[in-house]
């Protein structure tokens, strides 16, 4: 009989670029649990998939300048995303946010998976708005300035995620 892991299963999702460096900064973390982590598909990150093989997997990278089509991209992506839920079952979602961790976090909700959202760096004045969507439901909010935990009162001041 094969041996069960006993460790949680984290879901590691953000959008690609500064979202995703954010998040692999989290990289010592991959290894004590049941990882898997999504991002965009997009040429700056396909060498992931070497280096994590059958631990990431990719969502379509839309932008809403081109917004006929990122309408198609979206519903995919909303798709998809119920589709990697089912197959990850996370307890745990973990995000640096952007459009591509916002349905994730919900449909983690609803099934009781526990939210963890770090407020990006790169603003220290002004909620983003996977932010301000994620917040009411996060089970644990983190952000990266002081400042901000004027405008995320429930907040939890974590420091810079950059080490």
């Amino acid at each position: 009989m094969p041996k069960k892991n006993k460790e949680p299963k984290v879901l590691f999702i953000s959008s690609t670029g500064g979202h995703l460096s954010e998040l692999l900064q989290l990289k010592p973390l991959f290894k004590k649990y049941d990882y898997h982590i999504i991002t965009e598909k997009d040429k700056t990150n396909k060498n992931l998939k070497e280096e994590y093989k059958e631990k990431i997997s990719y969502l379509p990278y839309g932008t809403r300048s081109k917004l006929f089509t990122y309408i198609f991209k979206y519903l995919f992506l909303i798709f998809k995303t119920i589709f990697l839920y089912i197959k990850i079952r996370p307890k745990y979602i973990v995000t640096t946010g952007t459009h591509t961790a916002g349905p994730m976090c919900y449909l983690g909700k609803i099934f009781g998976s526990r939210i963890i959202y770090i407020e990006t760096y790169a603003n220290k004045n002004t909620k983003t708005a996977t932010g301000r969507l994620v917040y009411p439901i996060a089970d644990l909010f983190i952000v990266q300035w002081e400042e901000m935990l004027k405008l995320y009162p429930k907040a939890v001041y974590g420091g810079s995620i950059y080490k």
